[in-house]
């Protein structure tokens, strides 16, 4: 079965279970018997969820969560990750539920690609999710633009946080609103530019400090490095100043001052010959 084909089909079985669900009564499972499924859980926002706990502490859960049949009486959780959670910080013992018939690959497909298109899935989100399909499916960028609809440009532009550093990436599963696709594309330009260290900086800063803007991260990590002044040694004769010895990427350049500037050429040849000396005496060494 090829990749496109399993797509297909993973769509047409969502649709199928859909109809299954509007014929079956939901069912009051405990918490205590939902296992959760790392990676499928879809990452709200610390405002996003207040706002859901706080409507299930008020109201009657308007949608059940789905689930699979596990053996001993479990249930794993295939959407309602979120609710759960909610419930849970809200102390309830139980939560509705619809079990759905469902093969652990199917579903496992089925849930990472129906989470793609979510309109409020951040796009860190839909990287990390494109990344999980094309890991199950083995299918092409340009396959997963025509499968899931976008344009190859947008899928090319959410796939650049690809190219941002670990750490980088690790910063951002906590907060993964704060940077979209095109300031990410930016820093990612960046990042194989030789700016690493910069980027992962810009992004735990974005993380940390809700002033700091996209605009201001990228600015941050493509500002170029203040270049050393070259350090300087100052020759005197007594009190008087006789030159300025400065050093700045290998190169070493002398300064005379105007009293001392007519002994410039002499004092060339002087240096000239120190050196030439330095180097023979230590390849008599």
């Amino acid at each position: 079965m090829d990749a496109q084909h399993r797509i297909n089909t993973a769509q047409a079985r969502i649709k199928e279970l859909e109809a299954q669900l509007e014929e079956r009564a939901a069912l009051e499972v405990p918490l205590d018997s939902l296992v959760e499924v790392s990676g499928r859980r879809r990452n709200l926002t610390a405002e996003q969820f207040q706002e859901l706990k706080s409507n299930l502490a008020q109201h009657a859960l308007a949608t059940p969560i789905l689930v699979r049949a596990l053996p001993d009486s479990k249930h794993e959780i295939v959407a309602g990750h979120n609710r759960v959670a909610a419930y849970r910080e809200l102390g309830r013992s139980t939560i509705r539920a619809n079990v759905a018939s469902i093969e652990e690959g199917e579903i496992e497909f089925a849930a990472f690609f129906s989470n793609l298109l979510s309109p409020s899935l951040t796009d860190f989100e839909k990287y990390w999710n494109f990344k999980r399909l094309q890991e199950l499916s083995e299918l092409s960028r340009t396959e997963i633009s025509e499968s899931a609809g976008l344009s190859k440009s947008h899928v090319t532009r959410i796939f650049s946080f690809d190219a941002l550093p670990e750490a980088a990436k690790a910063a951002l599963v906590e907060k993964p609103e704060r940077l979209g696709s095109n300031a990410a594309q930016k820093l990612a330009a960046l990042t194989e530019a030789g700016k690493s260290e910069k980027v992962v900086e810009a992004i735990r800063r974005l993380i940390d400090d809700d002033n700091f803007t996209q605009d201001k991260a990228v600015a941050f990590a493509a500002e170029k490095q203040r270049a050393v002044a070259p350090s300087a040694m100052v020759v005197r004769s007594g009190r008087r100043k006789v030159c300025e010895i400065s050093t700045r990427n290998g190169v070493v350049g002398v300064r005379f001052f105007e009293k001392d500037a007519s002994d410039a050429e002499q004092w060339g040849q002087r240096i000239a010959d120190f050196i030439n000396k330095t180097l023979s005496e230590a390849g008599q060494e």
